[in-house]
């Protein structure tokens, strides 16, 4: 077996090939990356522009002076979090544990990321914290955009409201970009009528995947947006490059990328180590596990990331609940399994894309993932949306049972930082 094991050894020869591909002057992909970066002024540059147009006074400008009606919003907020309207950690656990909050040692070795998905449009955000003041909840510690970019910027100053509170609340939050594979980008797909033509050809084809970088260094300088979604091995490959010659974004790794099994994992964290800086930082963020995953797989994961001193940057996401409709066979609820495997895995978060199933079949609209990729004026003139956002507050539901789930366990969570103190 250690002979065996010997021969699995990457030749520092192999190594050295790969470097000097990279650094050929005459590599076209690298070239036609680095043209793209240029493009938008270089490194330092974009950094700059980022951090410039990420500054809360500079949003907050931003959304006034376009008369945006989110900016009271966005005010109310402020206020209800300096006059700490929002229930404590320590009140939490004390009406989540009764009799025993005294007596109840909470682990704080390893908090659970509270995780909701998808925050696609901004009021929901404040009908979420208004529950959340009312009821004595908590509001998640990470929330994950899936939202149209172009139809939100154009939205009233959406973009920039949801960028501002994530500030407000302290709470990390991801993007998704356009150029995402389901923007017509493979133009053979189409539809219920080419579904299977999905499983081997949505993705980033041709140009698509610079098209990606161009599309995320334009919202990483006007909007100072940092963290998105990853779908494509060519974008995370991208995204690897970025980070690598000094432009600080992160990015998380979608679901549908289809990570099941600890290999998987293996070789998507050797690309994040070979591509860290030298202070071992990476922009692989979050690595969401396909819904299939066994806790077993996911602690065999937890141990290639510890061994490649990636367990302090790359935050395991998993899928907690599900939309009740077009993604999985239901009930689907791995509250129990999350409640077992939080102890032993560190940086990990609880994705809460659905409603307890239980409540959610009996909603007369539950929760669909298809809904995410229908227009604005489509879910307007189908009267939608306030189905829509009981779906949302039904998966804030969900996230606060996981939180009394883990209380109960003795275990701890992050949820948003400056609203519960």
């Amino acid at each position: 077996m250690d002979d065996l094991r010997q021969r699995l050894t990457i030749s520092p020869a192999h190594v050295g090939e790969i470097n000097a591909m990279i650094l050929d002057p005459k590599c076209e992909v690298v070239n036609a990356f680095l043209d793209v970066v240029a493009k938008h002024g270089g490194p330092e540059a974009i950094n700059r522009k980022a951090s410039e147009a990420r500054q809360l006074p500079r949003l907050l400008e931003r959304l006034k002076a376009t008369r945006s009606p989110y900016f009271a919003d966005v005010e109310w907020l402020t206020r209800e979090r300096d006059r700490g309207a929002f229930v404590t950690i320590a009140d939490f656990r004390r009406s989540t544990l009764g009799d025993r909050f005294a007596s109840t040692r909470i682990d704080e070795r390893h908090p659970v990321t509270l995780e909701i998905s998808a925050l696609q449009y901004f009021p929901w955000l404040i009908a979420e914290a208004k529950q959340a003041i009312a009821n004595r909840e908590l509001m998640p510690g990470r929330y994950i955009r899936v939202r149209n970019m172009a139809e939100q910027v154009a939205d009233q100053g959406d973009t920039l409201a949801v960028a501002a509170a994530m500030q407000i609340v302290g709470a990390s939050y991801v993007e998704t970009l356009d150029t995402k594979g389901t923007d017509g980008s493979n133009i053979h797909l189409g539809g219920p009528a080419t579904i299977t033509g999905y499983f081997g050809g949505v993705g980033q084809p041709n140009e698509h995947a610079l098209q990606w970088v161009d599309e995320f260094l334009g919202y990483y300088t006007q909007y100072g947006i940092r963290q998105v979604l990853n779908v494509n091995p060519g974008t995370v490959l991208l995204g690897y490059f970025l980070h690598k010659i000094g432009i600080d974004i992160e990015f998380k790794i979608s679901v549908y990328m289809g990570n099941d099994n600890p290999y998987a994992a293996l070789w998507t964290l050797m690309g994040a180590r070979l591509f860290s800086r030298e202070d071992g930082t990476t922009s692989l963020i979050g690595f969401n596990w396909a819904n299939s995953v066994s806790n077993g797989t996911i602690e065999r994961g937890a141990g290639i990331r510890r061994a490649l001193g990636l367990e302090d940057h790359v935050r395991f996401e998993h899928h907690i609940t599900e939309t009740w409709k077009s993604i999985v066979v239901q009930p689907y609820d791995r509250t129990e399994e999350l409640v077992e495997l939080a102890g032993r895995v560190a940086n990990i978060s609880a994705k809460h894309e659905g409603g307890r199933p239980d409540v959610e079949a009996k909603r007369d609209h539950p929760s669909d993932i298809l809904e995410y990729f229908l227009p604005k004026s489509d879910i307007l003139a189908q009267g939608l949306m306030p189905s829509l956002e009981r779906n949302y507050l039904d998966k804030h539901d969900a996230v606060n049972d996981t939180a009394i789930a883990l209380t109960k366990r003795g275990l701890s969570f992050v949820a948003a930082q400056n609203l519960h103190r």
